[in-house]
């Protein structure tokens, strides 16, 4: 059988067949931005270079003073330099992480931004969805800093793990229940069913 725009359209539209075709257009958007992002993070962000490393710096400094705010209200006794914050671990010898421009969230906004202007939804939630997804996305790197911390806390000499494996997973699987959270709620809400109308005894 043909697999014409319209029979897309109305496999689409039977529920039986949406999950798969909601996932693949997700897995879909998001592999083509990480691999369009790529060779333009090469090309030193042309033609705006001077515009994005700027916004990089400034949002590297942001993270930074957010995530000092974080640790001093859990009271942990940190020292700072530059944009390094240091802990004593357990073995009483200095752990560290580095706020640099590449630590910013903003490729996990680019993707979230692309992913939802393309995928299907009404507008009217698009509006503040979208802002409200960037604020999210914004905490959870928050947390990942922190996190990167606290665990060398105990364990020295995890970074490398928790950085590579945990916390770079942490930022898409948040994505992705932001993203199944719009599914259900506006892309494919469910419609309430009708109340039976009670019968007189």
């Amino acid at each position: 059988m043909k697999l014409t725009k319209a029979r897309i359209k109305e496999l689409y539209a039977d529920s039986r067949y949406q999950t798969y075709f909601d996932v693949g257009l997700f897995i879909v958007l998001i592999l083509g931005m990480h691999y369009i992002y790529l060779p333009w993070n090469e090309a030193d962000y042309w033609p705006v270079t001077d515009q994005v490393l700027s916004l990089f710096d400034k949002a590297s400094a942001l993270l930074f003073a957010q995530s000092c705010r974080v640790l001093n209200f859990l009271n942990i006794d940190i020292t700072t330099y530059e944009q390094t914050v240091f802990v004593i671990n357990k073995e009483g010898t200095y752990s560290c992480v580095a706020v640099a421009p590449e630590c910013t969230s903003l490729k996990q906004w680019v993707h979230w931004i692309v992913l939802m202007l393309i995928f299907p939804g009404p507008w009217k939630h698009k509006a503040w969805y979208i802002p409200a997804g960037l604020v999210v996305i914004e905490l959870t790197n928050v947390v990942r800093i922190v996190g990167l911390l606290l665990v060398q806390i105990p364990f020295p000499g995890s970074f490398r793990f928790a950085h590579d494996y945990f916390f770079k997973t942490l930022f898409y699987l948040v994505i992705f229940l932001m993203w199944v959270l719009w599914v259900e709620k506006f892309t494919h809400p469910k419609k309430k069913k009708p109340e039976k109308e009670s019968v007189a005894q």
